[in-house]
């Protein structure tokens, strides 16, 4: 952010910055906390209510997770606008709509505030009561079967269909904006498994070449969706260890 930016964003809030501010990048850390009916956790990017995931735009996360990590500390409108948008010149009417669509899905009102509290001519706070969540059920990952195997990680294919794609119910999921929200589908059965594309813009590619209809995947396949390559492998038992034979 250049200090031109930084000081007229800092002005336009009414504050001042010292001749010498710079903004510094703090790491992300996972952050899981329950408060009230909700649940937030960082890492997987969601936000429960009542169990069910509840839409908020990528600013407001990011406000709503600020808020939840400085708690119950306030946080200045210009740190919050620094982090937000720290290469955008902003009004006050940025932040304070990211507010409004933070606090209608956590059901949360401005007059009688659970959650998110206005600190007024200063910024917002967090002031409910939020506690660190518990850990998360996982299944055994199996250690044979069909699955993918990319840099971004492994995903078991059970026998029936999988889909690839952007959207949350995805069972392979792959967030980047070249893979359509339901990109294409993966079909296991007893003698063969099956790719083919759901009608993607950018299209599914097996071993380089663009596809068009299913086609049978083999072991050691590279399948592409959007800039993301995957192989296919198929992990059977492993063989029981042969006795040498003495002569």
């Amino acid at each position: 952010m250049s200090s031109r930016n930084s000081h007229e964003t800092l002005i336009s809030f009414g504050v001042r910055p010292h001749p010498h501010f710079r903004y510094a990048r703090v790491e992300q850390i996972c952050m899981r906390v329950v408060f009230g009916d909700c649940e937030f956790d960082s890492g997987r990017r969601t936000l429960l209510r009542h169990g069910h995931a509840t839409p908020l735009s990528p600013k407001a996360f990011q406000l709503l997770e600020c808020l939840l990590d400085r708690r119950p500390e306030a946080v200045t409108k210009a740190e919050l606008v620094g982090q937000l948008w720290p290469e955008t010149f902003v009004s006050d009417a940025s932040l304070h709509n990211l507010v409004a669509e933070v606090r209608a899905a956590l059901g949360d009102s401005p007059r009688t505030p659970r959650y998110i509290r206005t600190v007024t001519r200063y910024g917002y706070a967090f002031h409910g009561d939020a506690r660190p969540a518990g850990p998360v059920e996982t299944s055994p990952t199996p250690t044979s079967g069909p699955r993918l195997v990319s840099k971004r990680g492994e995903w078991s294919l059970l026998e029936g269909a999988t889909v690839v794609g952007r959207d949350r119910d995805c069972a392979v999921r792959i967030d980047s904006p070249m893979v359509s929200r339901r990109h294409a589908r993966i079909v296991v059965s007893p003698d063969k498994t099956t790719v083919e594309d759901l009608g993607s813009k950018n299209g599914t590619h097996v071993n380089g070449c663009r596809i068009a209809q299913p086609v049978t995947l083999n072991d050691g396949d590279q399948v592409q969706v959007g800039s993301l390559t995957m192989t296919y492998r198929t992990l059977g038992a492993l063989p029981s260890t042969r006795t040498r034979r003495r002569s």
